[in-house]
């Protein structure tokens, strides 16, 4: 089952998505405002069973698709998780022995259609095509058995980064990763039982059609699992955070010359298992 957070003629709500319609869940469920409400409450199975046979409200073109769980506490990113990513680096460094990380503000992201907005201080807008994992119950040093059972579904991001801003300090890339409005995550989210943890999921990344980045989460170099224990070593993880998981080799600034994002390009991230987040670029105005 998908699930969607959206804006209906300036009214948010949340839903699930029938056929090319959406069954209007914030209508149907007026005890919780949004999405992030029902997993905070324990209620996602609630809103699985209401949403189990209605009728869509309302088609998908006429909604604006927010990210799918609005304002999350946490959105963690993971760095260089793709085996021959570390390898696209040249530094001939070995594999990680721990996760890299870094937070992104939710302002940072966009839903699916709406607008990427390349910001006036730059030209270096690189796409990173990633899958997102979408927390749905709390947990504190998870172990890797319980792993599958603290997450509630599954979506797309384009961890959209702004290159030259990256390096501004010595240590962090924050700067870089949080300009407003230069990534996106949607279109929905992919109820977790819909999805085989185990096996791989297909990801891919097109620039106007041309498929730049295309793998899967088996060589992911810290699986899913793996990335919720380390996680909650060290800090709880609370339902409706998300972590977005890494990208694969093919981001923009590792061809020669670099290939940056330009007003027009139009942005998809796609896996036949969740679906196609798309996202237009345009210059700030």
């Amino acid at each position: 089952m998908k699930f969607v957070s959206f804006n209906l003629r300036g009214r948010a709500s949340y839903g699930a998505v029938v056929g090319y319609g959406i069954a209007d869940l914030g209508a149907r469920l007026p005890k919780f405002a949004t999405l992030l409400d029902v997993l905070r409450a324990g209620a996602f199975d609630e809103a699985k069973k209401v949403a189990a046979g209605a009728p869509a409200d309302f088609l998908l073109t006429e909604v604006e698709l927010s990210s799918p769980v609005v304002a999350p506490e946490k959105i963690l990113c993971i760095g260089v998780n793709y085996a021959n990513r570390n390898a696209e680096y040249k530094d001939n460094s070995e594999l990680p022995k721990y996760p890299s990380m870094f937070f992104r503000a939710p302002g940072s992201f966009v839903g699916h259609g709406q607008n990427l907005i390349r910001p006036r201080e730059s030209e270096q807008l690189d796409y990173e095509g990633e899958i997102v994992l979408v927390i749905g119950r709390e947990g504190r040093r998870i172990s890797r058995a319980a792993a599958k059972d603290h997450i509630t579904g599954y979506t797309l991001c384009n961890e959209g980064t702004i290159r030259d801003w990256v390096r501004h300090g010595k240590f962090n890339v924050t700067q870089g990763k949080n300009f407003d409005a230069t990534g996106s995550i949607g279109p929905w989210m992919v109820s977790a039982d819909e999805i085989d943890f185990a096996e791989p999921i297909g990801l891919t990344t097109k620039i106007n059609g041309e498929i730049r980045q295309n793998d899967t989460t088996a060589n992911l170099i810290f699986d899913f699992a793996e990335l919720l224990v380390y996680v909650s070593t060290f800090m709880t993880l609370k339902p409706g955070d998300m972590i977005v998981t890494g990208t694969p080799v093919g981001a923009g600034a590792r061809f020669d010359p670099p290939r940056w994002l330009k007003p027009g390009d139009i942005v998809e991230v796609s896996s036949p298992q969740i679906g196609t987040l798309r996202n237009t670029v345009v210059a700030e105005s």
